[in-house]
């Protein structure tokens, strides 16, 4: 991967966890900066996934979301419990 992919994951992985702590319903009881590195983590993921199916930059967005949602849903369910 290049730098500027490196960069644009960054960048869109910021965008992505937001947007994933806004589509599931409620409080997450997870702090921002792991939201942040989740959406992170899913833009390189969905990118990486998506590489294998289709080249086509909506779907590789559709994914990274749908992963960046996965990831907060579950990390909201753990760190709710073990943190109260």
């Amino acid at each position: 991967m290049e730098i500027t992919g490196i960069i644009s994951a960054l960048v869109v992985g910021l965008i992505i966890g937001a947007i994933a702590r806004l589509i599931i319903p409620g409080k997450q009881q997870i702090p921002i900066w792991l939201t942040i590195v989740i959406g992170i983590v899913a833009a390189f993921l969905g990118g990486w996934v998506a590489a294998f199916f289709t080249t086509m930059w909506l779907i590789v967005l559709v994914v990274q979301i749908l992963i960046a949602v996965a990831g907060v849903y579950l990390t909201a369910g753990v760190w709710g419990r073990s943190h109260h």
